[in-house]
């Protein structure tokens, strides 16, 4: 024999225990998760409504057109 097929023997008999004293989230622990989802999701539906909002344009630089204007002027 196994010792895996030997373990596997011994976890039905272990399940079947219920220690009382064991502390779980159960309901209210799902229900606090969930409520955090639901949330952070109405969050995240706000904030791509006020990103859509955005209207970005970039204003030329005007260091950039600095170096230009001496480019050019040789060029000429």
């Amino acid at each position: 024999m196994y010792a895996t097929q030997a373990l596997t023997q011994f976890v039905p008999l272990a399940a079947a225990e219920l220690d009382e004293n064991k502390v779980t989230p159960g309901v209210l622990g799902f229900l606090v998760f969930a409520a955090l989802a639901v949330g952070v999701w109405f969050l995240m539906k706000s904030m791509n409504r006020h990103m859509g909002k955005v209207d970005f344009e970039e204003a030329p630089d005007p260091s950039g057109a600095e170096r230009k204007a001496p480019a050019e002027a040789g060029r000429e």
